[in-house]
């Protein structure tokens, strides 16, 4: 992502002035003599890329499918009111140049960055009212004579969801439909998958959060869907599909698979800019659970649950003969790094036993700083299921819908389609046991169906997954004082052939080796199991989050009490989010 110059440090620093007195040095750029054309608008405009959009890093999105060396606040129970922040800085530099776009002499020019900002506006709002529900809405630039503008409190979160989707229409409205080749800038399509996402989510949490009383989530459903038709009927992306392995290609590799990345940030070793995801998957111990691989069919389409002995299977049984996306995800016998005929046994280094190999191209990427990959916001297929889930939800889905959206993504995985009727008559007894508080109707088999869809192809990217839980109210299954993260089985001591050659190449052992096995594991130091000697890989034994996760409270964030106390100090008033002023 290109930096911006010394000029944003310059007109930063004017911004957070709000003197009308003050006075420029005659050889320095006034913010009335800027924003006049293109150029300042796009180097105005490049920082909105770095303060909004998420680098690459999978170390914040541990759900019910992953966990990692550290645990999400939310996971650990850490949240708490007086360590929250939250920041406007990034809104308050969008809003000023949309503030000043009169100083640019060219209308379309000046619509463009309307887009621009307009987009980044919403991404910033929706983010937050993701976290906190209700949040103040500001969509102008205030001084400090403004101060009941400034110093409001918090708006409905209906309402700024309301604005956040009329930003993103102008923006689809408004912004191209192409910008340059890697797709790393906004465009008419970023747009279009922004408001799905939003939309979905929105339309989501009112329908299974009701109980906060929220109501009218069948608006943004419909919007999502409307949004995710536009997309698919005319935006010129489709799925990456070259290759014997496309899954895994499309997250491995110098370029970006434009023909399905929607947008991306960039890496580029020559160019010094990199990142450690690679590194921080095999050395940060990120580790799938047991219940993630529960989600993955059989490679004919059957049900893994419906194997007999499914659920004391060991690894090398477990993975064998599954949705091809599993052995482009998780490291199963037979992984190579790419351009290499040398295979890597799993050695059940993580804490689960289950290491993902989703995001690592050659050895050489998982070096430290070594990771040079795009790094995806948004792609193709996301828009697919968001679409798909919303209309599932609206109870309008139609087989046509799921061939055009979901069945693509399984014709991808060489998976075998969903036939709407089949799966409304008979929903997956697992699924329908593990989402307990899916929606009970003629369409749950279809929505339980998305939602495994929706869990292999999307795991461990840009914290999808813990936000889907949140929206449906099923956060409890990340937390392992409900359900414990578990991973691979093993059965007792003894030898594992971990790379598919027909040798062993593990040992599992409780007192002393006896093997030859280049790994050799020994229980109770190197794992414990969840009956002692034997049984599931417990990941983070000891830890519990324990029973004091409140429905009605910890699905939002509390407001930061540093605001509430300024806000106090002003003489106005900041609310908190119900419960957490006793926390």
């Amino acid at each position: 992502m290109k930096k911006n110059s010394i000029f944003i440090l310059v007109l930063t620093a004017l911004v957070l002035s709000s003197c009308d007195l003050t006075l420029y040095p005659e050889h320095e750029t006034t913010p009335d003599q800027y924003f006049r054309n293109e150029s300042d608008l796009l180097l105005w405009s490049n920082n909105f890329y770095n303060d909004n959009l998420s680098s690459a890093d999978i170390g914040q999105n541990d759900a019910d499918d992953k966990i990692d060396n550290g645990l999400s606040a939310y996971i650990t129970g850490s949240r708490n009111a007086a360590t929250q922040s939250w920041g406007f800085t990034s809104l308050r530099n969008i809003n000023y140049m949309l503030d000043r776009l009169d100083q640019c002499e060219d209308a379309q020019v000046r619509k463009k960055y309307e887009a621009v900002g307009r987009f980044f506006r919403a991404w910033f709002y929706f983010l937050r009212v993701r976290t906190y529900g209700d949040v103040p809405w500001f969509d102008h630039v205030y001084g400090s004579a403004d101060r009941d503008s400034i110093y409001k409190d918090r708006d409905d979160r209906g309402y700024v969801m309301d604005r956040i989707l009329e930003d993103i229409r102008f923006a689809a409205d408004n912004l191209p439909s192409t910008w340059e080749t890697n797709n790393t800038r906004v465009t008419k399509w970023a747009a279009l998958a922004l408001g799905t996402r939003a939309a979905l989510y929105e339309g989501t949490f009112r329908k299974y959060h009701s109980d906060l009383g929220l109501t009218g989530w069948e608006k943004y459903l419909e919007v999502c869907a409307e949004m995710g038709k536009e997309f698919i009927d005319n935006a010129p992306f489709s799925l990456y599909n070259e290759g014997s392995q496309p899954y895994r290609d499309l997250f491995w590799g110098p370029e970006p698979k434009t023909e399905e990345v929607i947008l991306c940030r960039a890496y580029s070793l020559d160019l010094s800019v990199s990142h450690s995801v690679p590194y921080n998957i095999q050395f940060g111990r990120t580790s799938f659970t047991k219940n993630f691989m529960n989600h993955y069919l059989m490679a004919d389409g059957t049900r893994f649950q419906d194997r007999t002995g499914w659920a004391t299977m060991t690894y090398p049984e477990e993975v064998a003969n599954r949705d091809p996306r599993m052995a482009q995800t998780v490291l199963c016998p037979g992984f190579t790094y790419a351009g290499s005929t040398k295979v890597i046994p799993c050695k059940l280094y993580s804490h689960t036993g289950y290491e993902p190999i989703k995001y690592i191209g050659d050895e050489e990427s998982v070096q430290v700083g070594k990771g040079r990959h795009p790094w995806i916001i948004f792609r193709a297929a996301e828009v697919y299921l968001n679409y798909a889930e919303a209309v599932a939800e609206l109870g309008t889905i139609t087989q046509n819908d799921l061939d055009m959206t979901v069945n693509k993504i399984k014709a991808r995985a060489k998976m075998p389609s969903i036939k709407l009727e089949t799966v409304n008559a008979s929903p997956d007894p697992y699924l329908l046991s593990y989402y307990k508080n899916v929606t009970k109707s003629a369409q749950t088999g279809v929505i339980l169906e998305i939602r495994r869809e929706r869990t292999v192809e999307l795991v461990i990217e840009d914290n999808t997954r813990a936000w889907d839980l949140f929206r449906w109210k099923e956060a409890r299954l990340a937390l392992n004082h409900f359900e414990p993260w578990y991973g691979a089985y093993i059965p007792g001591p003894g030898t594992f052939d971990m790379d598919g050659d027909g040798a062993p190449d593990l040992e599992v052992y409780s007192s002393s080796a006896v093997s030859n096995c280049a790994t050799k594991l020994k229980i109770g130091d190197d794992f414990v199991l969840s009956e002692g000697d034997h049984g599931y890989i417990v990941g983070y034994p000891g830890t519990d989050r324990g029973g004091d996760w409140d429905d009605a409270i910890d699905y939002l964030w509390p407001v930061p009490k540093a605001q509430i106390d300024l806000y106090a100090d002003q003489g106005y008033t900041l609310s908190q989010n119900p419960g957490w002023d006793k926390r």
